[in-house]
């Protein structure tokens, strides 16, 4: 099996993998990976029909778009091909194309940018991979915008129902927030088998509605026409402009069609995103088009309204359940990202639990969990409402979808030769409805765009000055250690007067170029040395998950008879290290003897960080990264070794 088919897999014993092999069994596969794409990757852009319609309306925006039978036969036209354009051409015929081993999203173009660098210069890869790691920052943003709005606007719906209930709308909340963090920690593997039966039964039921609506109106269904929306931004294009900004939200979650491909494979995204969700969703905004159109009052509230009274209070409820599945969706994306720019070096090392033996990229990182509750209950009760949260919603999907229609683009001509007048033909389409929408929002900005942007220029700099303090810390430590080659010619000639003992010895290591801290201090001050020497250095590649056959390799650093070797552990950004587990795969005849990995040492070197006087970085981002450096995970549970055979050594470097 290989690893891609591993990753799709179902779990051993279930019915899938005991129906009978052929065809059949293949069809039940996939429906499989459908249904569970339509759980984890659909809760955001599925939930969006409750919001978008109603802020495009909103009478206290700052840009108002009155309620006429135009505007809204406009609007909903803008709203269909903005999704036709958005999401089905950009994103599923085109960015999901460009995979790192099956992996898609943001982290992954960076990758494959990286990895062309040596082919397009290093300047033009640092600015693309610097744009990229901007457009991460600003999927932070959305990570703790989409709960709060997602949410609120689903407990809105209460106040439809009763409006004396508008006062416990975010008490309710804040409520639903708080237990949906805390129950993080026992992963999302359990009740992931309930997420897509429930977000099939929200399709079905907003498409029923939305058709409900046309047949009362069937004259909205010219909004499918594009000459509609081209005619309303032309003919009404102050209007149309100011509207994109709520548009946008349409759209939002996009960018979780690409980078959960790796977990359900681009055909189930696809099936599942053209048979189902944008059918569902293009009828809901259909149907609550035509009911605006009947009755300009219904603006308020138009996807409740647009419910017969006896199914509001279940739709309700029905659309919390979705919006705290596509909350979960987004805090997974959350930690997934983290963890992809902790191992690139783009973050310190993050402590990850792995909550599912069955499902790859089902973790849990705590520090970015706790984080995120923090701050999604800030904006719960800051902003109140999600209409006042919309405005800064559109700046961070806006962001993010115009930096990868970019980034795809280049990597489109350099990596496959696409012909440039192509490229330039699609480019410019594409770009100038990214940038429409990224003007829009701008209006926006001192009505609250100016949050996601602030959160991702506070995630941006803080990568980037983790990303440049670990190198000057790096550089600093490999003129301490000296070098490797060296340091094992003085022990085969004992200069150092170290006595051997028996057992094995494992010191962690950065690289094969220097000695190991912790090594040279148990030479230099303890005079001895193990019989059997393993320098470890773990090394994270540019693909989800590192091959069996690329996972260890063995260097005996020019003498094969001194028991003193260096091992490479290789691992994708995906996985924990689990270092014990890649020694055991070791050939004695390559270690110069068998180890003792039962009873080994292993020996790490735990640097102190203070603040020096070199210009290396200005002082203000050298705390910063001091005070970031504290949030690192312990080393020896991250790389699994045994907390009772783990000896620490310690040091100090000035930055």
């Amino acid at each position: 099996m290989t690893d891609r088919q591993r990753r799709t897999a179902p779990p051993a014993g279930s019915a899938v993998t005991s129906a009978a092999h052929g065809p059949q069994s293949r069809e039940v596969v996939r429906l499989a990976l459908v249904v569970g794409a339509l759980g984890v990757v659909f809760g955001d852009i599925g939930t969006s029909p409750i919001y978008t319609l109603q802020t495009v309306f909103n009478p206290s925006d700052p840009h108002p778009v009155p309620v006429g039978t135009d505007n809204v036969f406009g609007v909903v036209s803008l709203v269909f091909w903005s999704v036709m354009i958005i999401v089905t051409v950009t994103y599923v015929l085109l960015a999901m194309r460009a995979d790192n081993d099956g992996e898609g999203g943001i982290m992954a173009l960076i990758t494959l940018l990286r990895r062309m660098g040596t082919q397009r210069g290093p300047q033009t890869t640092a600015v693309l991979a610097a744009l990229g790691l901007f457009g991460a920052a600003l999927f932070f943003g959305d990570s703790m915008i989409t709960p709060a709005i997602s949410v609120l606007s689903a407990v809105e719906g209460v106040k439809v129902l009763r409006p004396s209930l508008k006062e416990v709308v975010v008490p309710t909340t804040a409520v639903i927030i708080v237990v949906l963090f805390l129950v993080q920690r026992w992963g999302t593997a359990a009740v992931g088998r309930i997420f897509g039966p429930v977000m099939i039964v929200w399709f079905v039921a907003i498409g029923a509605f939305g058709v409900s609506g046309i047949v009362r109106h069937p004259a909205i269904l010219r909004a499918l026409s594009p000459t509609c929306a081209g005619g309303f931004l032309v003919h009404h294009f102050g209007t149309a402009f100011f509207a994109l900004a709520a548009v946008v939200l349409a759209v939002t979650g996009a960018e979780a069609l690409y980078a959960d491909m790796g977990h359900f494979g681009r055909p189930a995204i696809s099936r599942a995103w053209l048979f189902l969700v944008f059918p569902a969703c293009a009828l809901s905004y259909l149907g609550q088009g035509a009911l605006i159109l009947g009755n300009p009052n219904t603006v308020s509230s138009p996807f409740f309204l647009l419910a017969p009274g006896w199914a509001r209070l279940p739709l309700v409820l029905l659309a919390t359940a979705a919006t705290v599945i596509a909350s979960q969706a987004v805090i997974t994306g959350a930690y997934s990202v983290a963890s992809q720019a902790a191992e690139l070096g783009y973050l310190p090392r993050l402590r990850v639990t792995h909550t599912s033996e069955s499902t790859i990229g089902q973790i849990y990182v705590p520090w970015i969990n706790w984080l995120l509750m923090i701050s999604v209950l800030t904006l719960v009760f800051a902003f109140r409402s999600s209409a006042a949260l919309a405005f800064a919603f559109g700046m961070a999907v806006t962001g993010t979808i115009t930096i990868t229609t970019l980034m795809f683009f280049y990597l489109a001509r350099w990596k496959w030769h696409t012909p440039g007048w192509l490229l330039g033909l699609g480019a410019s389409v594409l770009l100038l409805v990214d940038l429409l929408f990224v003007a829009a929002n701008l209006t926006k900005l001192v009505h609250g765009a100016w949050l996601p942007l602030l959160i991702a220029l506070t995630a941006f700099t803080v990568m980037t000055t983790w990303q440049r303090g670990r190198q000057i810390v790096t550089a600093r430590r490999q003129r301490r250690e000296g070098s490797l080659r060296e340091f094992v010619d003085h022990l085969r000639t004992n200069t150092f007067r170290a006595v051997r003992v028996r057992g094995t010895a494992v010191f962690l290591n950065r690289g094969k170029q220097t000695a190991p801290l912790a090594l040279r201090a148990n030479v230099e001050h303890n005079h001895v040395r193990h019989d059997h020497v393993l320098i470890l250095s773990v090394e994270t590649l540019p693909v989800p998950r590192a091959p069996a056959n690329q996972r260890i390799a063995v260097d005996d650093l020019g003498y094969a008879d001194d028991g003193i070797s260096h091992v490479t552990a290789r691992f994708g950004y995906l996985e924990k290290p689990d270092v014990l587990g890649a020694l055991r795969m070791l050939d004695p005849d390559t270690t110069e003897g068998r180890l003792d990995l039962d009873h080994a040492s292993f020996y790490l070197s735990k640097i102190e960080l203070r603040t020096g006087d070199a210009p290396t970085m200005a002082r203000w981002r050298k705390r910063l990264f001091i005070a970031t450096s504290h949030i690192t995970a312990d080393a020896a549970q991250h790389f699994g070794l045994p907390g009772d055979r783990t000896v620490i050594m310690g040091s100090h470097i000035e930055i």
